[in-house]
């Protein structure tokens, strides 16, 4: 096979710089995948746009496996459009804010309801921040902190369940990935695998309520409460609370069972069928992607039922929100497509030996996932987009590390961490927006404000992978926990400001 050198490195070098410049992956993956054919053609445009489509986008659109994940997604995302539509998220969540009695309970309440919408990241902050925002009026917390509270739960816990859109964009990158590389491995397996030192997420989601336990904030969240109750004294919000007050009570009550059953009825589908090949010819990554769609496709038809019965919503018009929730999604699609076809064009150009024969002894392998944490981390803050920074790392890194031989989950990890983190931190990210819409929280407020939470977790990210590296074993999340509860009580007793008196 000839070997490219230098040029081999221009595709994802491309498609990383332009994410950062223009801020659209799908731009960016497009003319890195075409800057590969341009090489692979000798420079020949024409042929270059029709090897692209033939030999890449084509054939791995058409691959049996890729084919699942497009159709699972786009399930996934007509189920979630059923589900916002139907009003049953928001009775899930509005159950969890009866217990509300003080203001350490109503952020509490906030943080559980983030988590029980783990299916949508996006839809989170839609979903918890108008319903909790009165009740954070109520108890004279500001918005700020229900716009971090919201933001933290949102990508963080959609990416440890395996079976929702995260999960499954995941497994599509790792098995592609491995494929390349030459690899025998089922997806869902080494996500498994991968999941203990999913560190920026664990350390992120658990970092509200140790945060919480203390009573304290500090940094810009300290100065933005502060500022919240001298406004609230002098009755700047007076007028918009009522409004809000008496449009969240206008609002028809949904039954908790429309969320309730869907979810019931997924989950027990899922479990049937993994369960039933689990004690028969083992579970295979095909018998995963059946189940998710299978599950996903009962858990709709019973909420379209639902919505019949109980808001007298035609089969047509649910069906109807099916389809337009599978059309939010094509652009995850399209991200895919290009993601698979960027990485077997790495692979023809031999892009990963070339990295590799860079590196070489500069870097310790073990310590490689470090330096792939570091790289996501900053290019997600840059573009704001996770998963585009997961599918051209998992393309061009992957490979390094195998032939390093750094170790692949860790460097999985790496990626997702860094990803994560970037995203979080990022003024650009559709989360970090979104959470500032649903707290309707000033932008750039919010951002500031969950900068200095989110750095601190990301550190001791950075440092969980440097001990993993020396000690790998799942049990460094436990140590790492118990090493950010320490550090969040030394930080607020030096530095932090009491958040909320109660009046």
């Amino acid at each position: 096979m000839e070997s490219y050198g230098f040029l081999s490195v221009i595709p994802p070098a491309l498609s990383v710089c332009l994410a950062i410049y223009t801020r659209n992956i799908i731009i960016s993956l497009t003319a890195g995948a075409l800057s590969g054919t341009l090489i692979l053609t000798d420079f020949n445009p024409f042929f270059a746009i029709i090897t692209l489509l033939e030999d890449h986008v084509f054939v791995q659109v058409s691959s049996s496996s890729n084919t699942q994940v497009i159709l699972i997604t786009l399930c996934i995302g007509g189920f979630v459009r059923m589900l916002e539509k139907s009003g049953g998220a928001k009775a899930f969540s509005s159950v969890i804010v009866k217990f509300v009695s003080n203001p350490v309970r109503g952020q509490l309440a906030a943080w559980v309801s983030g988590l029980s919408v783990f299916f949508t990241d996006t839809g989170n902050s839609l979903i918890v921040g108008p319903l909790f925002k009165p009740v954070f009026r109520e108890l004279e917390i500001c918005r700020e902190k229900l716009a971090y509270i919201i933001d933290t739960t949102a990508a963080p816990v959609s990416i440890l369940v395996p079976f929702v859109g995260w999960g499954v964009y995941i497994m599509s990158l790792i098995e592609n990935s491995y494929s390349d590389i030459g690899i025998e491995g089922e997806p869902f397996a080494v996500l498994l695998s991968v999941w203990p030192y999913q560190f920026y997420a664990f350390l992120a989601l658990l970092s509200v309520p140790m945060i919480l336990s203390t009573g304290k904030d500090f940094g810009p969240m300290a100065d933005a409460q502060k500022i919240y109750m001298k406004d609230l004294d002098e009755g700047v919000f007076d007028v918009e609370f009522l409004n809000a007050e008496t449009e969240a009570n206008s609002k028809e009550e949904t039954k908790l069972i429309v969320v309730a059953l869907p979810f019931l009825i997924m989950l027990a589908t899922l479990g049937f069928i993994l369960i039933y090949f689990g004690m028969t010819e083992g579970v295979k990554s095909v018998h995963v992607n059946a189940g998710i769609c299978t599950a996903y496709i009962f858990a709709s038809l019973a909420c379209a039922y639902l919505m019949k019965q109980y808001k007298n919503i035609t089969f047509n018009t649910s069906l109807d929100q099916f389809f337009k929730g599978m059309g939010d999604l094509i652009s995850v699609c399209c991200i895919l497509a290009l993601a698979w076809s960027l990485s077997s064009i790495c692979k023809e150009l031999q892009t990963g030996e070339y990295l590799a024969t860079l590196v070489g002894n500069r870097i310790d392998p073990i310590f490689f996932p470090v330096v792939v944490f570091l790289i996501g981390a900053v290019m997600s803050f840059a573009t704001g987009s996770s998963y585009g920074t997961f599918a051209i790392l998992m393309a061009t890194t992957l490979p390094v590390a195998h032939i390093l031989d750094a170790s692949l989950v860790l460097t999985i990890a790496a990626i997702l961490s860094g990803g994560l983190f970037g995203d979080h931190t990022s003024p650009i990210s559709d989360t970090t927006v979104l959470a500032s819409m649903g707290s309707s929280c000033p932008h750039i407020d919010h951002v500031t404000t969950q900068f200095y939470y989110a750095a601190l977790t990301g550190l001791l990210t950075m440092i969980a992978f440097i001990i993993v590296a020396l000690y790998p074993s799942p049990t460094v999340i436990i140590i790492m926990l118990a090493v950010q509860y320490i550090v969040i009580r030394a930080v607020m007793r030096f530095f932090g400001k009491i958040s909320v008196v109660e009046r």
